[in-house]
C-alpha cells in the first residue's frame, strides 16, 4: 500500500513543483487552494521533491501561531550547458535552473570548420566552465543550443544549412548526448533568441518578432506564446525573402535576390572592402559606424530601410506588438532602426502598427544563452518529465 501511495505522489510531484517555479515560495494550504489538492496529496508530492533536492523549506511569516513551513523550488539542484554558436563567434555558460548565469565565456568560432571540430571545442569548454562552476557532469541536467540554421524540430537536426558546410543532418543531440546523458535540445539561433528576449523582457507580450542582423539576417516569430518553427523549421527566413534592390546578386542559399545579399552585415562587409576598408565581418562594420564612416553608416541605412521594406509584410502577416532587432549590427542601432521603422510604418498596415513597438535587444550577446536555458529548463522541468525522471 504505502508503494503505491509512494508511486501516485511522485505521478503528481511536477505539478506541484511548476506551481512553486511559476508563483514563487508557497504553503501547503496555498499550495492546496492553487492545486485543488489534499493536504495529504501535496504534503506526499512535496516529500518527494524535497528528497530530489529539488525544493528546499524554511519557516513563513507567524500570524500568531506557530510559523508554517514555506517551499521554495530550488534552482540550485543542478545545472544546465548552453551554448549560442553563431557563423564566426559564439558564447557558452553554465546556468541554474532558474537560468541565472553561473560562468560564461564568449570566442571566435568558425561553424565552418564543421561539427566535429566545433561541438569537440564546446564540449571542451563545457568541461572547462563546469569546474570553473565547482559543479560535476552528474550536476547537468540538460544541455540547450542554438545554431544558425533551420533545424528539424523532432531530432534537433540542421536542415540544408546554407553557412555550416558539413554539417547537414548531423545529429547534434547524439552527438552531445554521449558526453552528457541528458536531454540536448537544438534550435535555429534566432528563435532561441526570440524566446530569450520574451521571457526576460515582455513575458506579458504574446506576439513578438525578433530580427537578428549579424552574418546573415533572420526572424523569430513568437505568438500566442509559442515559438513558431513552420512544418520544416524554417518559419522567419526573410533573409532570403526576394527584394527588388538585390535583383541578379548571389546569395549564399544558391539564389539570387535575396535580402541577405545585400543588407547583411557579411554583405556590407564585402561591399565596404571593394571600397579598400578593411572589414572582414559585422562586427567591422559597426566599428567603422563608430569611428564616423560615411560610406559605413549609409550602408547600415540603406540596410534598415531594406530590412523594413521586407518587415513590412511580416507585421501585416502576424501582427506583433514587439519587433525586437538583435545581432552585431543592431550595435548601430541609431542608424538602423530608423529605416526599418519608415518602412514598417509605411508599408504596414495601420491598424497592425498602432500599438506596434520597434525595439533594440536588450539582451545583446547574451539572448541567445538566456533563450537555450530557457528552452532546456523548461523542457526538463515540464511536470511530466519531472514525473518520469522520478519515477525512473
Amino acid at each position: 500500500m504505502s508503494t503505491g501511495n509512494g508511486r501516485l505522489a511522485a505521478a503528481g510531484a511536477g505539478i506541484i513543483l511548476r506551481l512553486l517555479r511559476e508563483s514563487g515560495a508557497a504553503t501547503i494550504a496555498e499550495l492546496m487552494d492553487r492545486s485543488g489538492l489534499s493536504r495529504s496529496a501535496v504534503s506526499h508530492r512535496l516529500e518527494v521533491l524535497l528528497e530530489r533536492d529539488l525544493v528546499t523549506n524554511g519557516e513563513g511569516s507567524s500570524t500568531g501561531g506557530r510559523p508554517p513551513s514555506l517551499f521554495e523550488f530550488n534552482s540550485k539542484a543542478g545545472v544546465v550547458l548552453v551554448g549560442g554558436l553563431g557563423a564566426t563567434h559564439s558564447r557558452i555558460a553554465v546556468m541554474d535552473l532558474s537560468g541565472a548565469v553561473i560562468v560564461e565565456r564568449a570566442f571566435d568560432l568558425d561553424i565552418s570548420d564543421g561539427p566535429e571540430a566545433v561541438l569537440g571545442w564546446v564540449e571542451d569548454q563545457f568541461g572547462q566552465l563546469l569546474r570553473t562552476a565547482k559543479s560535476k557532469s552528474e550536476d547537468v541536467r540538460g544541455i540547450g543550443i542554438g545554431i544558425p540554421a533551420p533545424v528539424e524540430a523532432a531530432s534537433g537536426k540542421p536542415v540544408s544549412p546554407p553557412i555550416m558546410p558539413g554539417w547537414d543532418g548531423y545529429a547534434i543531440p547524439e552527438r552531445l548526448g554521449r558526453k552528457w546523458a541528458v536531454p540536448v535540445l537544438v534550435d535555429n539561433d534566432v528563435n532561441v533568441m526570440a524566446l530569450g528576449e520574451q521571457r526576460a523582457h515582455y513575458p506579458d507580450i504574446a506576439d513578438l518578432l525578433f530580427v537578428k542582423v549579424g552574418t546573415g539576417i533572420g526572424c523569430g516569430i513568437v505568438a500566442a506564446g509559442q515559438v513558431l518553427r513552420g512544418a520544416d523549421g524554417s518559419a522567419g527566413d526573410i533573409g532570403h525573402v526576394p527584394i527588388a534592390q538585390a535583383a541578379g546578386i548571389p546569395c549564399s542559399c544558391g539564389n539570387a535576390g535575396c535580402l541577405e545579399a545585400v543588407a547583411s552585415g557579411s554583405a556590407m562587409a564585402q561591399r565596404l572592402r571593394a571600397e579598400g576598408l578593411e572589414t572582414q565581418n559585422a562586427r567591422d562594420v559597426v566599428r567603422l559606424v563608430r569611428a564616423g564612416d560615411v560610406r559605413a553608416i549609409a550602408l547600415v541605412r540603406e540596410s534598415g530601410r531594406l530590412i523594413g521594406e521586407a518587415l513590412a509584410s511580416a507585421v501585416n502577416l502576424f501582427n506583433p506588438r514587439v519587433i525586437v532587432v538583435g545581432g552585431d549590427i543592431a550595435q548601430a542601432d541609431q542608424h538602423l532602426l530608423p529605416g526599418i521603422k519608415e518602412f514598417i510604418y509605411q508599408r504596414s498596415l495601420a491598424l497592425s502598427t498602432q500599438h506596434l513597438r520597434i525595439v533594440r535587444s536588450r539582451l545583446n550577446d547574451r539572448a541567445e544563452i538566456a533563450g537555450a536555458a530557457t528552452m532546456v529548463i523548461d523542457h526538463i522541468l515540464l511536470p511530466e518529465v519531472v514525473d518520469r525522471v522520478i519515477l525512473a
